[in-house]
């Protein structure tokens, strides 16, 4: 290996980005969420594994096709659709980020709350390991992506560890009984599985993340697609198996109401340590999220930056090549987010930027399904077969608008405003 890979992430740490940016500690409580379907939305879960590997497949493809430039989504819209729909799609994918990471940061907190209840009873407590976990990271992150990756895979396989064990041990607590019957929505079947996909769809924000910092992984063209297509479908079948595992082995009565449902589960498997292995892997779980989506800030934003369509600052530099500026004032913006959900009359704001910021979390994926066909087409060769082509876009891009329609009109009307936001920065970095 030589000096340069040294320092870059190898295979096993870029599909640990991938596997830790989209599972986050609300996996911990979906299947109760869910409960209230029953049976079926393993169906939903199915449904929307389905539509996560066909992006998964769009990015691996992307990646070998724009080989060694970083951005991810922001750099196959440019390449497909020219600067201003690129900048579009970076500035609310960047935006959402930092706000997304304070929710992680909030997540992390109440996780933690389980070992240490002055957390909860103590809002200062609170923002002071919450803002602790922003800034620990940030500097983790500034010392090299190697840095960043070896963290990521630490937590990433911590993480794990309960959520397989949840697997293996549920096998001998299984009651089939429970799924009987298999739709306890009362609605119509097709209806059931829409509703439990759409909510389910969000589990895998996160499955382009290893094409963004491209250029600070080994062997890109070989390890992004690896790293993309295993890490979508190890977190596919951690998530559909877990869900089965604990619908077997708790009742859809109880398991509807439970707040922690791996933990009453963990428990029925090895009594109460069981429950403390649980929360701590949810507290790990958010943490790592944090750790691979502050990295992801930087990048993307350093990524416009080089292309002179961001402020200067941003491509800023440190002696371990990373886009400091862009990790710093990501996560300023990320503290400051975080501290609004603890201070009295600030807690509605901090709910209406996570809703403001849900829809610029997919018109990246339908910019990139897009593009990819596009991409395609202008390097067209007599030995290409279009009609793969063209149905695996079409398909990641059909999925793709289907779940913008379930984000809401809410958050499709206020994520549109957002990005119109951003236009007349766009107007003033064309004009520099």
């Amino acid at each position: 290996m030589n000096t340069d890979n040294k320092k870059k992430m190898g295979l096993w740490m870029s599909t640990s980005l991938v596997i830790g940016n989209m599972i986050g500690a609300g996996i911990f409580l979906m299947p109760s969420a869910l409960a209230a379907y029953g049976g079926i939305s393993i169906i939903g879960w199915i449904f929307s594994a389905a539509g996560a590997i066909l992006l998964a497949k769009i990015f691996s493809n992307l990646s070998v096709l724009v080989p060694n430039k970083s951005g991810g989504p922001y750099i196959y819209s440019k390449i497909g659709f020219g600067d201003f729909a690129a900048f579009l799609v970076a500035w609310g994918y960047w935006i959402s980020i930092w706000v997304a990471n304070a929710a992680i940061a909030i997540a992390f907190v109440g996780a933690l709350s389980v070992f240490l209840p002055i957390l909860e009873e103590n809002k200062v407590w609170a923002v002071v390991v919450g803002l602790g976990a922003i800034w620990f990271l940030t500097w983790i992150n500034s010392r090299g992506v190697r840095a960043s990756g070896k963290m990521q895979l630490i937590t990433t396989t911590l993480k794990l560890v309960p959520l397989v064990l949840i697997i293996i041990g549920g096998f001998f607590f299984f009651n089939w009984d429970h799924f009987s019957p298999f739709n306890l929505s009362g609605a119509s079947t097709f209806s059931a599985i829409s509703i439990t996909a759409a909510m389910t769809l969000y589990a895998y924000m996160g499955v382009e993340s290893a094409t963004i910092p491209a250029v600070s992984i080994e062997n890109p063209e070989k390890n992004i697609p690896k790293a993309t297509m295993i890490g979508t479908i190890i977190t596919a079948m951690v998530y559909i198996l877990s869900t089965v595992m604990i619908m077997g082995m708790i009742p859809p009565d109880a398991l509807s109401k439970s707040p922690a449902p791996f933990a009453d589960a963990m428990e029925i498997i090895s009594g109460e340590w069981g429950k403390d292995m649980v929360a701590f892997g949810a507290a790990i779980a958010a943490f790592g999220a944090l750790n691979g989506w502050i990295l992801v800030q930087g990048q993307i934003a350093m990524s416009i930056a080089k292309d002179n369509l961001f402020p200067t600052l941003f491509k800023k530099e440190n002696k371990n090549g990373v886009p400091i500026m862009g990790l710093v004032v990501g996560s300023i913006l990320t503290s400051i987010v975080m501290l609004m959900n603890y201070t009295d009359g600030l807690v509605d704001q901090f709910k209406f930027l996570i809703l403001l910021t849900a829809l610029c979390v997919l018109i990246p994926y339908l910019f990139s399904s897009a593009a990819y066909v596009l991409i395609k087409m202008q390097r067209k060769n007599g030995a290409t077969k279009w009609i793969p082509i063209i149905a695996l876009g079409g398909l990641a891009f059909a999925y793709s608008l289907w779940a913008v329609y379930g984000a809401g009109e809410k958050a499709v009307f206020w994520g549109f405003l957002l990005l119109l936001a951003g236009i007349p920065l766009y107007v003033w970095m064309k004009r520099r």
